[in-house]
C-alpha cells in the first residue's frame, strides 16, 4: 500500500503543481489586463483547488502509512526526517488552507479585478509555500 500511495502522491504532484501554476498565471494575467472574470477563469481556479485537495488526501494517507511520516515525528535532529514528518506536511497544510481561503473569498466578490487579485495572492502564496517544502532531492526519483 505504501508504494502505491507514494507513487500516486509523487505523480499527482506534477499535475497539481502545474494546474495551480496555470491558475496563478491566469489570475495575474486577468488582474493585469483588468478583464472580466469569466466562467473559464472560475473553472481554472476550481480545478486548481480540486487537484491540490486530491494531492492533500494522497499526502495525508501517505503520512500515516509511510515509514518517514508520523512514525518518526520525534526525530527532529535529522533534517530529512524533519522535512518529511513535520515541515512538508505542516507547510503544505498552510498552503492548502490559503488556497481554500482564496476560493472562498472570491465567491463574495463581484468585481473581476478583485477576484483575480484574490486568486493571485492566495493561490500564489500557496504555490510558493508548496514549492518551498518539496523534497527536491527526491522529486525526480
Amino acid at each position: 500500500m505504501y508504494t502505491t500511495i507514494n507513487s500516486l502522491h509523487s505523480g499527482w504532484a506534477y499535475v497539481a503543481i502545474f494546474v495551480l501554476l496555470i491558475a496563478v498565471i491566469n489570475a495575474i494575467g486577468g488582474m493585469s489586463a483588468k478583464k472580466p472574470f469569466s466562467s473559464r477563469d472560475r473553472i481554472i481556479s476550481l480545478l486548481a483547488l480540486v487537484f491540490i485537495h486530491i494531492q492533500f488526501v494522497f499526502g495525508l494517507i501517505l503520512y500515516f502509512v509511510s515509514p518517514m511520516g508520523l512514525a518518526v515525528l520525534g526525530e527532529m535532529k535529522d533534517a530529512e526526517l524533519r522535512l518529511t514528518s513535520l515541515e512538508h506536511p505542516l507547510v503544505n497544510l498552510i498552503a492548502i488552507t490559503l488556497i481554500t481561503i482564496g476560493w472562498s473569498k472570491h465567491k463574495k466578490l463581484t468585481d473581476g479585478t478583485r477576484k483575480f487579485k484574490t486568486f493571485a495572492i492566495f493561490y500564489g502564496l500557496g504555490l510558493i509555500l508548496l514549492l518551498s517544502r518539496i523534497p527536491w532531492d527526491r522529486w525526480f526519483e
